[in-house]
């Protein structure tokens, strides 16, 4: 048991901690959640002694073995795999012992060595090296690449592998999440959900957290706070608390109304696709949870889209590799307004390679791109980090996109991006990743596109700016396709889901939680192939109790099985010819119907917007309904008008409401 009691802690001039409490139970899984700059790296580095806290004390820490995710790794020379294996020291010391008698054919002192090997269960170390790598989304031929061959977010990847590697009593992670693709993600909550030791990581993962932790660290107003369950039970408690509080009622009321009504509008389109839903119903429990966001430093909008066009952007038949090597062949869709398209597959599979395509940012090899009159694109990657000017502020970038934009505008829209004060107007080098993050995500709503194309948009952005994104992207108007390992992101925003294998793109016929299965079962497929041996059982406290959830999925890619509801397993989409045959069956059947439910929809948007605009006229009048001063008698006859208008206005809106209703009973039967 790790007892933290009366802990006070400062960086500079910032107060992070002030007599805060907590007690971390052996083989309990916690994260630990708070906005940046609160303090949770600083927490992490008092639990490793590189940092003393100002007052206080930490008990139960002694004879504890420590496992850290370090976040930065320098070049070396060194394998990938002799890299993972250094995490378990004491083997890997032992390893190097054994080749160096041996090359000097000391065979007596080896022996002695391979005694203690034994002793230590070290002859696996190296299986057990390669199964985190391949796990992690490494190939086998990577393995013996060097550490300085490996790009910084491969680099992340490699300092977990060696964390899991590394025998601990407590695994510390530190955004184990980030540069992680979705498949990997799922072997990865796999596998931690099989560790015994006590874990505690920072993520800005909801669901991540959701499916690992039993319980919840808030560090609050200089406090600790411990939450039973994961983020969503978090939400709620804290919902519950700030609401009987009445702490920023105002803004609790304006964020529950919005979702409110974004769950109006979409029950209003839903039809009984499971995958439709499915998401109403998480929809319906973020009314509940709304108030737990109400101190939020962020909240923006989008624009609405000016002039547009249907499509907004084509590609037929097209081919997208690079050099000589084709990744994506063949692949035809239209994006139309209103569309929320999110990718699966695996990391490799293609998917950014489809999205630089759609922006244009890669030629095609072969097939046409045919882009809309209007076409405006978004386009957010992890690139546009690397190219933000560091010696410019955000306000400087800002005004570069839109030199005749004033001024107060831009920091009032910055703002909603917690760039408030001197801060808008500071040079970002200092800036943190998730602030640099912020900025970019910023620059791209701020050139009100029509077409968002987005590639793991929320990578170190924390909960709170995650809560802020996915409430924008609700009320967006514009299409959305999106590449995101945030699960209740892609719940939350998109309404299709569209599978990238095998080289082609096709819809996937399901919802989120099947394809979790499906990626699930293929890493138990995998682990059944590869027996472990019955020795391996008694290894080191930090691998999972079951040795196989070790065991990677197949480089090869997924498996060519998918889980049914009934628990039996189907192709989930053929051979790629048969997977184009069909995509573009489904394509012209779209199409089809997309006409066929224009008039239908276009009087439906009719109405819509006569109900918007009485509505708000209808608003006007009952706010000088409310001033007292109405009441006085020289505006007697103004009183007897308004009084009238409103009637007149709530018979109206009564008649276009059932207007609306018939409307939408007609393109529900004719969808």
């Amino acid at each position: 048991m790790i007892i933290l009691e009366n802990i006070s802690l400062s960086r500079g001039p910032k107060l992070l901690m002030q007599n805060a409490s907590a007690t971390l139970q052996p083989g309990q899984k916690l994260a630990l959640i708070g906005a940046n700059g609160t303090g949770k790296s600083s927490f992490f580095a008092m639990l490793l002694g590189t940092l003393a806290s100002d007052s206080g004390d930490i008990r139960g820490m002694s004879g504890l073995r420590l496992a850290h995710m370090a976040q930065e790794l320098e070049a070396s020379a060194e394998t990938a795999l002799n890299f993972v294996m250094a995490g378990d020291s004491a083997v890997f010391n032992l390893l190097q012992k054994i080749a160096e008698a041996e090359r000097a054919e000391n065979y007596e002192q080896a022996a002695s060595f391979y005694q203690e090997l034994d002793t230590l269960d070290g002859y696996d170390a190296e299986r057990r090296a390669e199964q985190l790598l391949l796990g992690l989304g490494f190939a086998r031929a990577e393995l013996s690449q060097t550490v300085t061959d490996f790009s910084g977010g491969w680099r992340v990847r490699l300092n977990l592998a060696r964390a899991l590697m590394t025998p601990s009593d407590v695994l510390l992670l530190d955004e184990p999440t980030n540069h992680l693709d979705l498949d990997t993600m799922l072997w990865l909550q796999s596998w931690l959900l099989r560790y015994e030791g006590t874990l505690l990581m920072i993520s800005h993962d909801r669901d991540f957290i959701d499916a690992i932790c039993d319980r919840t660290l808030s560090l609050e107003r200089q406090q600790l706070v411990t939450y039973r369950g994961g983020y969503s039970a978090f939400e709620k408690q804290r919902a519950e608390r700030m609401a009987q509080q009445q702490a920023e009622y105002a803004r609790q009321q304006r964020e529950i109304a919005h979702i409110e009504d974004f769950v109006r509008r979409f029950r209003a389109k839903a039809t009984k696709a499971k995958q439709a839903q499915s998401r109403l119903k998480a929809l319906e429990r973020m009314e509940t949870v709304a108030p737990a966001h109400a101190d939020s430093p962020f909240y923006f909008q989008f624009p609405e889209p000016g002039k547009t066009s249907d499509p907004l952007l084509s590609i037929d038949d097209l081919s997208l590799g690079y050099g000589d090597e084709t990744i994506l062949n063949n692949v035809s869709f239209s994006l139309h307004p209103g569309d929320r398209i999110g990718l699966l597959g695996k990391n490799g599979a293609g998917k950014s390679t489809l999205l630089k395509g759609l922006t244009g940012a890669l030629d095609p090899q072969n097939g046409r791109r045919v882009t809309g009159a209007h076409l405006r694109i978004g386009y957010f990657d992890q690139q546009q980090l690397d190219v933000l000017d560091l010696d410019a502020s955000p306000l400087l970038h800002l005004q570069r996109l839109t030199p005749a934009a004033r001024e107060q505008s831009i920091l009032d829209f910055l703002g909603g991006f917690n760039f408030k004060g001197d801060r808008a107007k500071e040079a970002i080098r200092p800036f943190s990743g998730g602030e640099k993050a912020r900025l970019a995500l910023a620059m791209v709503v701020w050139q009100d596109p029509n077409v968002l194309i987005l590639d793991e948009p929320t990578n170190h952005l924390d909960l709170e700016m995650r809560h802020a994104l996915a409430m924008a992207l609700q009320g967006y108007a514009g299409a959305i396709v999106l590449v995101s390992h945030d699960r209740h992101l892609l719940r939350h925003v998109v309404e299709s889901l569209w599978l990238v294998e095998g080289g082609s793109v096709a819809e996937y016929p399901d919802d989120l939680s099947t394809y979790e299965k499906w990626v699930l079962a293929g890493d138990k497929a995998s682990e059944s192939s590869h027996e472990v041996p019955n020795d391996d059982e008694a290894g080191s406290s930090n691998r999972p109790s079951d040795q196989s959830s070790a065991q990677s999925q197949s480089n090869s890619g997924l498996s060519t099985s998918m889980v049914t509801a009934s628990g039996a397993q189907t192709s989930p989409s053929g051979s790629p010819n048969q997977t184009a045959l069909r995509g573009k069956a489904q394509r012209q059947s779209n199409a089809e119907q997309r006409q066929r439910l224009k008039p239908l929809r276009q009087a439906l948007q009719k109405t819509e917007k006569q109900l918007e605009s009485l509505q708000t006229k209808l608003d006007a009048l009952q706010a000088e309904l409310a001033d007292p001063a109405m009441y006085e008698a020289e505006h007697r006859d103004r009183l007897a008008q308004v009084v009238k208008q409103e009637g007149e206005i709530k018979a109206e809106l009564e008649t276009l409401e059932e207007l609306w209703m018939e409307q939408q009973e007609a393109l529900d039967d004719a969808s």
